[in-house]
């Protein structure tokens, strides 16, 4: 991985992205972007509220703007959004501009990370978290391994554990 690639984070809701993304950039001693929060912060409303107002495609078109302008950044950590590699654009920006770190996470750890979490709209009109969190996850699966240079899996582990495996795989990819 050439020093000044930005790293992006991908995976689904819950997996650790922007918790691990924020600390890997802190200790790599490099700017951090979230590119859900980056979309909140430039329209003022919540994911929610654009979902409501736009649906989900509106949402992912603004994604994919931001991900083009986030890519453009030099040595970076970057987490996206878990849906974000549902479109092809998407997909094919990352590989070109970033090396990809898939976490992957147990369905069950995935419930127990989102289950107090009020800004998901892909789950909020579910009356089953887990099986909404299934099917997700069934159907991304394929774009996540085909999107990722790695997978690290983040069940049941600390973010400690989680970085020093990402360090890791960094330095022997420097080699």
């Amino acid at each position: 991985m050439p020093s000044k690639q930005s790293i992006a984070l991908i995976g689904p809701m819950g997996s650790g992205k922007t918790s691990v993304g924020r600390r890997l950039a802190c200790v790599l001693k490099r700017d951090f972007f979230d590119s859900d929060h980056e979309i909140v912060a430039r329209t003022g409303v919540s994911i929610d509220h654009i979902f409501d107002v736009e649906g989900e495609e509106g949402f992912r078109e603004r994604e994919t703007n931001i991900l083009s302008e986030l890519l453009v950044i030099p040595d970076m950590v970057i987490a996206t959004g878990g849906g974000i590699i549902i479109k092809k654009e998407n997909r094919d920006l990352l590989k070109k501009n970033a090396f990809v770190i898939y976490l992957s996470s147990s369905i069950d750890q995935l419930v127990k990370r989102t289950l107090l979490s009020k800004n998901r709209p892909l789950l909020e009109k579910s009356n089953n978290r887990e099986k909404t969190i299934k099917k997700i996850v069934n159907e991304r699966e394929p774009w996540y391994q085909e999107t990722a240079d790695v997978t690290i899996d983040t069940s049941g582990k600390k973010l400690y554990v989680i970085i020093n495996e990402i360090k890791k795989v960094l330095n022997n990819e420097k080699k």
